[in-house]
């Protein structure tokens, strides 16, 4: 069956220079306190762009303000170019889904993807095909007679999605839409909501605390901190290139090091950090700064029976199939390590001596959070 892609969406390389919503120092309180300060962001038409944060951040303040559900108390959202403060919820032409669903337990699959449709007074044949259509999309064709309460937690999503899309919006919101969905299901819909996107060319804004969601789903991620975006980038971006400490620690698992530059010498910055030296990209790092040295558990170097490298206790090993997880004592302080797993390779008990290594170029210099980059 053939998907008919929402008029407004096109494609993302035809649209790549539009906004569909917009941020201009936007601002909410709640009881006196501020969720959103200066809050700006453009979202481009066709893009999956997520808000990602700890609870409090202001991500899903954000995404209710595009949706109408709250006013703000400053500043304006605009959707496709219009200014948007005024316009109530139901004229918005978007697609939502909750954490929850919101599925009407009384009403059939079927029912439940056609309301939008009957509320639009849209004619018995063309909803007909157009809910087929979408449950077609969201494989699941042989459920229309079934009831909520017979459907798995994925089956559940996906008929919210569904039901979201069946009114060809052009802007989807996705509110924590994995949240209640177990490990292996939400793997699974993570997939399944990047595909429906991609066949649709529909713009979508998830909010997510989820690092995993975010990386997998996303064609930008902004990081938010305090009701302000700290790094807004390509998921790659992101991961290997954080402005902050704080991105870099909440967008996967990291060992900072506050350090001090002691030296530059070219391209390379010598660094010191109680003891351990650190050689890396000098960038703008000068001489004197204090900075934090970060780097991935998976880019440390771990290995037995050498002698280069800092002398460490393996403390704990977790075995995970491809992979073991380390924590190691190094000096005063313990530090986590990542190796892949092949048939040839060493799995270091706790209490083994083994020798730790920091490759330069997999070292990350951000500014020192701790001295104000003083």
């Amino acid at each position: 069956m053939t998907v008919t892609r929402p008029p407004a969406a096109r494609t993302a390389r035809d649209a790549a220079s539009e906004v569909i919503v917009r941020f201009d120092a936007v601002s909410k309180l709640y009881h006196g306190q501020p969720v959103l300060r200066d809050f700006r962001l453009d979202m481009r038409r066709g893009e999956f762009l997520t808000l990602l944060g700890p609870s409090g951040c202001g991500k899903t303040t954000s995404l209710n303000l595009v949706a109408g559900l709250l006013k703000p108390d400053g500043g304006t959202i605009y959707l496709r170019g219009q200014p948007a403060n005024a316009i109530p919820p139901r004229r918005r032409e978007i697609g939502l889904v909750f954490q929850n669903y919101a599925l009407f337990p009384h009403m059939t699959v079927f029912e439940n993807v056609a309301y939008g449709l009957r509320v639009r007074h849209v004619a018995k044949a063309e909803l007909r095909s157009r809910v087929e259509q979408m449950l077609a999309l969201v494989r699941m064709p042989n459920a229309a007679d079934k009831y909520p309460s017979q459907l798995s937690g994925g089956m559940q999503q996906r008929v919210a999605l569904a039901r979201a899309l069946v009114t060809r919006p052009d802007l989807l919101l996705l509110d924590e839409p994995l949240s209640n969905l177990d490990a292996a299901l939400r793997k699974e819909m993570q997939v399944e909501i990047r595909r429906i996107h991609d066949e649709l060319g529909v713009s979508t804004l998830l909010v997510t605390h989820s690092q995993e969601e975010a990386l997998v789903m996303s064609d930008r991620i902004a990081v938010m901190r305090q009701g302000r975006i700290e790094s807004l980038d390509t998921p790659d971006g992101v991961y290997n290139r954080p402005p902050t400490s704080f991105v870099c620690g909440f967008v996967g698992d990291v060992n900072l090091f506050e350090s001090r530059v002691t030296s530059v010498d070219g391209n390379a910055a010598r660094l010191e950090s109680d003891g351990i030296l650190f050689v890396a990209p000098a960038g703008d790092a000068t001489p004197g700064q204090r900075l934090t040295v970060a780097i991935r558990p998976e880019n440390v170097a771990v290995r037995g029976g050498a002698t280069d490298g800092y002398a460490g206790a393996v403390t704990s090993a977790v075995f995970k199939g491809q992979v073991v997880e380390y924590k190691i004592r190094l000096g005063a302080r313990e530090i986590a390590a990542v190796a892949l797993q092949s048939a040839s390779e060493t799995v270091f008990s706790p209490g083994s001596e083994v020798r730790v290594g920091f490759p330069p170029e997999r070292l990350m210099l951000l500014p020192s959070e701790e001295a104000g980059n003083g």
